[in-house]
């Protein structure tokens, strides 16, 4: 417990190297065997205290229970509420912006509000009212409460407020009362239509003004004529009459123009209704049928939804579902004009909402002319229809009783169906001019493309609160708890969780895994431990696996660690006692050990461990011209030890006192605990003294043979061939790298004594490279030889493969290149097919997009983010390059793994190698201020990808300018694999957004644009 106590403190505030070592300081006093539950919870850290939020400025990767900085802070921020108060905001009272004002219902006038907003959107009637003459209006005191007293004088003030006024609704009560109506009962709305436009038409008929005279005749009234035709006789009769709207009855019919077919169809007169002939003087039976002569600018349709009863003597509303067009032709039913077009728009749908013609509720659905955008008129409330469409939405959601419930028919587009719409209101459509058609056609796309994008960002929004949700009430949860059950989780996957820019995949933790299935010690510092009861949710909304419980903790691997750190310590303190054993002066009887045997045999002794033990672990290898494809445990010419003293049973220069016995040998492997000395130990030092010297003259005489090739001056290049040759040899450029290194530090690194060329050539001894490939870029894998130092090369190294190319001149003044070996076509068509394969089909890559400042195009010099986390810090500072000649295994690997699956066609390696004169760079992409990083997949058009650059920059699609390697990207319908997106690709991204300093935009043209007045316009007639 004490000891649990003092981790527990020093784990508190110590960092991730110092946590590493106290996970395991217990393996000085345990033995295996005596390894206990509280060891290996010790070793994976499970009872190390949780980080409260707030004493953590970055996330303790040491810790597997730090919960704090994986990217919560987001999402657990604290709301700021405004204070309370019993007064309400006046504002809130207050007309908003480019909106329409409301009418206040007084108990059951929503009838009359419907049809007040419908006239007052009629911009010639409004106009005539303004123009209407108000004897008052110069005697009025403006001080003083103005209370109109006519017809036209309310209307005209009503208007006047419903246009101008600053409140968000007003009180139509004026009007309702000058009217005589009872605010309290619902009266017919078509009757009331019906009567207040004639009532209008009187009052207004008596002003001086024409054009206000007869404005509702103007507006409104069309002409008809009811003709009647005698079967005997065949005379005709006709009967002219006016009409304000047309009355269509709308039982037994489906859409309007049935509706208005039947209005216009033809009666029998017969029986009692016989028709009193003129001509035969004697009733006659006849027909009878209404013609239409001429219609009027803006035409009322009654749809005759209430009607009588006569079995329960009282109005029954039809709930028949009608459908009506958004354009509707005329032109067919006008008398003698069949042939002409007239076609009317829909400009306003008043609806009643519900099932019985004595109640219910009124609405209107009004087109604004000026505009085009559809509103709802809802007494007080206002609503704008997104889209500029009619959407008729909850009004349809009225149901009737539920015994003649029906269902609602599919409109097509361009259709609107209804069983509560009572009036239609259509306008005649001005003929438009060409460009205000193509001015038409462009809005429309826009419209419908902003419908689209709502709709996705209405999507992401609700995923966005979903996932806030989410979080919220998992993070709480994440925690485990002192004796609870517990999983292990990827800190990453916990990261990528929380990072709302990029997909959650599933829970992968087979990285972790050890070979006993179970979690690897090694990697606690990248899970963090979480409760069951998060876990559960997770693996249930995510998936993956395998599942890491507190049954995951492997006692084999913890047992493992355990032998081979008391083994470090033990062969620490055998080295020291050997080094000591090695000074001392040879005394009585000793034993032979062969010097390399002596260097290695701490390594030696750790390398059977691991081999026992199956560790997955491999020590860093030394190169030697041909990559890291085995560890070598000896430098320069000695040969390779497999087991402790074999190298005393070899020649050693005729030195006769080197002899070994076997007995000797075991006896040493078997403890390295013992005291013995050496009779030629006293040489073993100036042998490596010589060593090293021999080493450093071999560097400088290579050097001087080859000093062009070191300092990289006067090379040879395939743009320009040199004059003088016609031949020039190749080499992996690594090779170079590898041979500038020894010659730069040569007692730190290994001479190269291979040359190893068939890493560029394919299974079949082929060239894998163009003479084209080479300048197009494949020459950043080779480096090119002049004949004199390939002599050199051939006498220095070994060669396994010679590779040449050769400039022949042809008659005339055409050249050929041809290499040796010749090129293998089939191995290089294969090459590139899997390589542009690779390319354009890929899934979950990584790309970045770069936003461009003003007139930048690249932003080179841009310094990495700030706001990284202190671990990516950490990686970029141990990604700086390192000086020629340190040994860096990840660059071996890097190079050697890149040659030999890139030339064998091994399409998993997609990402080229750079050319580097021996430094080893990062292949890790930095990101640049005003650069984010998104996940893709090939078949994504470019369209889905600007969705995602909106959230990510809240840059609008339409303001997106991308382009890629100077090509702009327009076609928002094709996939990036077309488009020549490839992963780790750049896109660069220019917002249009407003100018602020309109001033300094015309300083910068100036002084980039030389004036040049109105040349090449159309003023000087070009």
């Amino acid at each position: 417990p004490a000891m649990l106590a003092f981790l527990e403190t020093v784990w508190i505030m110590a960092p991730r190297i110092q946590l590493e070592k106290a996970a395991w300081r217990w393996v000085e006093t345990v033995k295996p065997e005596e390894i206990e539950q509280e060891h290996i919870e010790l070793a994976y850290r499970v009872n190390l205290p949780a980080c409260k939020r707030g004493t953590c400025r970055r996330n303790c990767r040491g810790n597997p229970n730090c919960l704090v900085g994986i990217g919560e802070q987001a999402w657990l921020g604290e709301i700021d509420e405004n204070a309370f108060h019993n007064i309400d905001d006046p504002n809130s009272e207050r007309r908003d912006k480019n909106t329409f004002v409301g009418l206040t219902n007084l108990g059951a006038t929503c009838y009359v509000n419907t049809f007040l907003q419908v006239w007052f959107h009629n911009l010639e009637l409004r106009r005539s009212l303004y123009q209407c003459h108000n004897s008052r209006a110069q005697e009025h005191n403006i001080a003083s409460d103005y209370e109109p007293q006519s017809i036209c004088e309310h209307l005209q003030y009503l208007f006047a407020l419903l246009q101008n006024s600053n409140r968000k609704y007003i009180d139509p009560s004026g009007l309702v009362k000058a009217l005589g109506l009872d605010t309290g009962q619902q009266q017919d709305a078509q009757e009331f239509s019906k009567l207040f436009l004639s009532l209008l038409e009187d009052t207004l008929s008596k002003q001086k003004n024409p054009n206000v005279q007869n404005v509702i005749q103007r507006q409104f009234c069309g002409q008809f004529s009811y003709v009647t035709v005698c079967n005997q006789c065949e005379r005709s009769s006709a009967l002219p009459s006016r009409f304000y709207e047309l009355e269509l009855n709308i039982q037994g019919h489906k859409n309007l123009t049935e509706c208005v077919t039947e209005f216009l169809k033809e009666e029998k007169l017969d029986g009692e209704n016989r028709y009193f002939c003129e001509s035969c003087q004697s009733k006659q039976n006849a027909t009878r049928r209404i013609k239409l002569h001429s219609l009027p600018p803006t035409l009322n349709l009654q749809l005759m939804r209430f009607v009588f009863d006569r079995q329960t003597g009282h109005k029954k509303k039809l709930n028949t579902f009608i459908s009506f067009p958004e354009q509707l032709e005329m032109g067919p039913f006008l008398e003698g004009k069949q042939g002409t077009k007239c076609v009317y728009e829909l400009s306003a749908v008043l609806i009643h909402r519900g099932i019985s013609a004595y109640s219910g509720h009124y609405i209107a659905h009004v087109k604004d002319a000026r505009t085009g955008d559809w509103y709802k008129f809802n007494d007080e409330e206002i609503e704008k229809m997104e889209g500029k469409k009619l959407q008729l939405g909850i009004e349809e959601d009225i149901a009737e009783t539920v015994k003649s419930q029906t269902r609602k028919p599919k409109c097509s587009k361009g259709y609107h169906c209804s069983r509560n719409a009572y009036m239609l209101v259509y306008k005649v459509q001005e003929e438009k001019t060409f460009l205000q058609r193509l001015v038409d056609q462009d809005n429309h796309k826009f419209e419908e493309w902003c419908s689209e994008m709502a709709d996705m960002r209405k999507q992401s929004v609700d995923k966005g609160k979903a996932k806030h949700e989410e979080v919220k009430e998992l993070y709480e949860l994440l925690p485990a708890k002192d004796g609870d059950p517990y999983e292990f989780i990827p800190l990453d996957w916990l990261k990528k969780w929380l990072d709302d820019s990029t997909a959650t995949k599933e829970i992968d933790n087979s990285l972790f895994l050890c070979c006993h299935s179970k979690l690897h010690p090694d990697k606690v510092g990248e899970s963090k431990r979480v409760s069951l009861q998060a876990a559960e949710l997770l693996y249930k909304r995510y998936g993956g696996g395998p599942r890491l419980d507190n049954f995951s903790l492997c006692r084999e691997c913890v047992s493992q660690r355990c032998r081979v750190l008391r083994l470090k310590n033990q062969l620490n303190e055998d080295y020291k006692e050997v080094s000591n054993l090695v000074k001392r002066v040879l005394s009585g009887e000793g034993y032979w050990v062969g010097k390399v045997s002596l260097r290695s045999w701490r390594q030696l002794a750790l390398e059977q461990l691991e081999e026992d033990e199956h560790e997955t672990k491999h020590s860093n290898g030394q190169t030697n011209g041909r990559g890291p494809h085995t560890n070598k445990l000896s430098e320069g010419n000695e040969d390779e030890m497999k087991t402790f003293n074999e190298d005393a049973f070899r020649d050693h220069r005729g030195c006769s006192s080197c002899v070994s016995e076997k007995k000797n040998e075991t006896k040493f492997k078997v403890s390295f605990k013992v005291s013995f000395s050496f009779l030629c130990i006293q040489t073993l030092e100036q042998e490596e003294k010589d060593n090293e010297a021999v080493s450093k003259m071999m560097a400088l005489d290579q050097k001087n043979q080859l000093l062009n090739l070191f300092h990289e001056k006067n090379r040879p290049t395939l743009t320009k061939w040199p004059q003088g040759t016609d031949v020039l040899y190749i080499v992996p450029l690594y090779f170079v790298d590898e041979w500038r290194k020894f010659i730069r530090r040569p007692t730190k690194s290994s001479p190269v004594s291979n040359v190893g060329n068939t890493l560029l050539l394919c299974p079949h001894g082929g060239f894998m490279f163009t003479y084209d490939s080479l300048i197009d870029g494949d020459a950043q894998h080779i480096a090119l030889l002049w004949p004199s130092e390939w002599e050199v090369i051939s006498r220095l190294f070994i060669v396994d493969q010679p590779i040449s190319i050769h400039c022949i001149k042809q008659s005339g003044s055409t050249t050929e290149y041809t290499t040796q070996p010749d090129l293998c076509w089939e191995c290089r068509e294969g090459f590139l097919f899997q390589q542009q394969r690779d390319l354009r089909e890929y899934t979950q890559a990584t790309i970045y997009i770069r936003k461009v400042v003003e007139d930048q195009m690249m932003l080179k010099e841009a310094a990495p983010e700030m706001n990284a986390s202190s671990s990516e810090a950490e990686e970029e500072k141990e990604e700086q390059p390192k000086v020629d000649g340190d040994k860096d295994p990840d660059f071996s690997q890097v190079s050697s793994l890149y040659y030999s699956n890139k030339l064998r066609g091994d399409g998993t390696h997609k990402n080229q190698l750079r050319a580097t004169s021996g430094i080893r760079r990062s292949t890790r992409h930095r990101k640049l201020r005003g650069e984010k990083a998104l996940i893709v997949s090939a078949n994504q058009t470019l369209k889905e990808l600007k969705i995602q650059i909106m959230h990510a920059f809240s840059v609008a699609p339409f303001d997106q300018n991308l382009s890629i390697n100077g090509k702009s990207l327009t076609d928002d319908s094709a996939t990036l694999g077309s488009l020549g997106v490839i992963p780790e690709s750049i896109i660069c991204l220019k917002a249009d957004e407003p100018i602020a300093d309109y001033a300094a935009m015309d300083d910068v043209y100036q002084v980039r644009m030389p004036e040049e007045g109105f040349k090449g316009t159309g003023l000087l007639g070009h």
